[in-house]
């Protein structure tokens, strides 16, 4: 592995060629933070794709693609004399020792738990009017819901055992029962809302991540599915002239590979 120095010496090349380029490059030089948004947003979602696949030298590559656009946003913000990278580098420095304050301080943990509910209560005293303040607004609903449950739970706002969050679940998909069963499609959608939430709510009970867990069965079944879709044309059939049980037969079949 590098050194610190080989380590510090290859980002002062990253910030150098960052500098060439809003100098000489045109595509380069018309960029706005505004402009990024949305590139980074998706350069994340690859690199979350990149991570589910558990592949190291795609990760490499993509944590290189989102470096470039911190350095970026840093060298836009230095043109604006709001702030360059070394404040951005001192800041989350500054943030990290204050908010552990059992590495940098004389605050005793027990665990991760104690970790998380310091974390929590020193954002309060920040002047973070409430614990949810944190949660980006455009999140994805699951993800979201996932912050939620994480931040309240961080300031003891949580159930004590798992079985009592499973029977949460069992009552919120009885409601929803019952209001299919009324045919009233506002409160369906309500009662269904309340399942999702309910089992987010279990998945972090049971140690699982349910945006990991959701994303592995949609790759999953996209996997089985292009299976039957290449198996069929293989025996020269098309899947619109298909029975749902000719379909299934290669469906099974899928499962030998794609588990």
């Amino acid at each position: 592995m590098n050194t610190r120095k080989d380590q510090l010496a290859a980002f002062n090349r990253l910030l150098d060629i960052m500098d060439d380029l809003r100098e000489k490059c045109p595509w380069d030089k018309k960029q706005t933070l505004e402009s990024l948004r949305h590139l980074t947003i998706e350069e994340t979602y690859e690199l979350a794709d990149a991570i589910l696949e558990d592949d190291l030298p795609e990760i490499k590559k993509e944590l290189g693609d989102l470096l470039l656009h911190i350095v970026f946003y840093a060298k836009i913000g230095s043109e604006k004399k709001a702030f360059d990278i070394a404040d951005v580098a001192n800041s989350i420095s500054d943030k990290l020792i204050h908010r552990h304050p059992h590495i940098y301080g004389d605050v005793k943990v027990e665990n991760e738990a104690d970790v998380k509910r310091n974390w929590e209560q020193l954002k309060l005293k920040e002047g973070k009017k409430s614990v949810l303040e944190g949660v980006p607004k455009s999140l994805p609903a699951l993800v979201k819901a996932s912050r939620i449950q994480e931040k309240v739970a961080g300031v003891g706002f949580d159930w004590e055992e798992p079985h009592q969050v499973w029977e949460k679940v069992q009552e919120e998909l009885n409601e929803l029962n019952e209001e299919i069963k009324k045919g009233d499609k506002e409160n369906t959608e309500k009662e269904f809302g309340d399942v999702l939430f309910s089992m987010i709510n279990y998945a972090r009970f049971i140690d699982v991540n349910p945006e990991n867990a959701l994303e592995k069965t949609n790759k999953k079944f996209i996997n089985r599915f292009q299976y039957l879709e290449e198996a069929a044309k293989t025996a020269g059939k098309e899947l619109s002239d298909m029975s749902l049980a000719e379909m299934d037969a290669f469906w099974e079949e899928s499962k030998k590979y794609f588990k």
